[in-house]
């Protein structure tokens, strides 16, 4: 059972990262957050939190650099599917989860002090662009000039 998802939370944990591999196929990339999705409510002093939750999240096919780039702490927006997960504990008690398994993970700009991009984006963003054809309106069959504009040829 799945259901589409999407949520703003803080992540509680350090991230996980592994790799999977399996024979000559290009090894599978988990990147796993532990991330707390609060229901923040006005009150008369603030806000309280109701309803919020604890998830394990999971963003397969993920970069091994982006283990690095997500932060304990740091606010995220999550999309993707809720799925519901039974276990047993070890005292063989059946157990259910419902975890978030992720399209995509945004990062929030809250508590942010830099940003840097990586070399490869920055030598896109610092090349010239092309200069753009300046274009004029097209006027309507039998339309006139205004008084003093000239026609270019």
């Amino acid at each position: 059972m799945s259901t589409r998802f999407s949520g703003e939370g803080n992540i509680g944990s350090a991230p996980d990262y592994r790799e999977f591999t399996s024979g000559n196929d290009e090894p599978r990339r988990l990147l796993r957050l532990n991330v707390y999705f609060d229901n923040p409510v006005p009150t008369r002093d603030g806000y309280e939190d109701r309803g919020g939750f604890w998830a394990p999240v999971e963003l397969w096919n993920s970069e091994p650099d982006w283990a690095k780039l997500y932060q304990k702490g740091m606010r995220v927006l999550v999309e993707g599917r809720m799925l519901r997960e039974e276990w047993e504990d070890a005292e063989e008690n059946e157990r259910v989860t419902f975890k978030v398994d992720a399209r995509r993970i945004a990062i929030l700009p809250y508590r942010i002090e830099s940003i840097r991009l990586s070399p490869k984006q920055q030598e896109i963003d610092s090349q010239p662009q092309p200069a753009q054809p300046e274009t004029r309106p097209k006027q309507a069959a039998g339309a006139r000039e205004p008084k003093g504009a000239k026609a270019k040829e």
